[in-house]
């Protein structure tokens, strides 16, 4: 017997690079195993981490809402420890409720509009040919490249420059124009999508089965692209609520959420701001998970 057949027969042998090959095969060295394991879970390693970063503010403002806090909010109050008053009272800061109101009014206002319009001009560039449709194309994603801060400076000079002739005050309903213009963009592009997803023989089947253009599009066109319709709503809702350079430039003395909160960093964000940002969160969440709960059990 050779010493290698020993070796075997006592338990392993030892290969070039050290390692041990036993009975069950080659064993890799332990540098190798810890490069395959990590490969094997880079994803889900690399999804941890983003979802992890994109959470930790969602957790600031979650605890900074119990923060018994007296001038700032910005700074932990230790001493006092976690209080539930401004969840009991969420307008107890001067202003708050009344800013919200005031997004939550621009936000339905423009999502109805652009939503509407949106849809008609995605269907528009999708299903029918004319003269500049390629242009229109091109156009559509302008005000989705342009700088936040060059739009809203755009849209100053034009309601200060143009419409203040015919008495259009900066106020609310500029906000509403300026929220339903950039909003257009994004419904357009998100039920483009879903129209060119569709499979044209569904509407074909309809139509051989005697359904003429108004059924055909009523029972089997619009079911089907009502939930890019909806996500288009929800997602120029989200826009519209959330942004602030825009709407800080066409306002005047309108305070909408994030300008309030913005404003009231130079204080102090108040705990109820907190509790009104957290509780939105938490509804869009609830919004995003019933939609996927019924897609599936259309589904199934």
């Amino acid at each position: 017997m050779t010493a290698s057949t020993k070796a075997a027969a006592v338990g392993g042998r030892r290969t070039a690079d050290g390692a041990a090959d036993t009975a069950g095969g080659y064993r890799p060295p332990a540098l190798q195993r810890v490069r395959t394991w990590f490969a094997n879970r880079f994803a889900i390693i690399a999804a941890i981490v983003v979802l992890v970063y994109l959470f930790v503010p969602v957790a600031y403002t979650f605890v900074f809402s119990f923060n018994d806090y007296r001038k700032s909010n910005i700074v932990w109050n230790g001493d006092a420890g976690p209080t539930l008053k401004h969840w009991k009272n969420p307008c107890g800061a001067p202003g708050v409720c009344d800013a919200l109101v005031t997004s939550l009014k621009v936000g339905s206002i423009a999502t109805v509009v652009a939503t509407i319009l949106g849809t008609m001009l995605a269907f528009a560039l999708v299903r029918h040919r004319f003269r500049g449709r390629s242009t229109s194309n091109v156009l559509i994603f302008i005000p989705m490249a342009t700088p936040e801060i060059v739009l809203g400076a755009s849209l100053l000079t034009i309601f200060v420059q143009g419409f203040s002739r015919f008495g259009l005050r900066l106020g609310f309903w500029t906000i509403v124009i300026a929220h339903i213009m950039f909003c257009i963009s994004f419904v357009v592009v998100t039920v483009k999508a879903r129209l060119q997803s569709l499979d044209p023989r569904l509407e074909e089947a309809a139509q051989d089965l005697y359904a003429g253009p108004g059924g055909t599009f009523w029972r089997v066109t619009f079911p089907l692209v009502l939930p890019g319709i909806v996500g288009a709503a929800l997602l120029s809702f989200s826009l519209s609520f959330d942004d602030f350079i825009i709407t800080n430039f066409v306002s005047g003395d309108e305070t909408t959420f994030p300008k309030f909160v913005y404003v009231s960093y130079l204080r102090g964000i108040p705990a109820q701001a907190n509790v009104i940002g957290f509780s939105m969160f938490v509804i869009a969440v609830a919004l995003v998970i019933a939609g996927q709960v019924i897609g599936n059990s259309r589904r199934k």
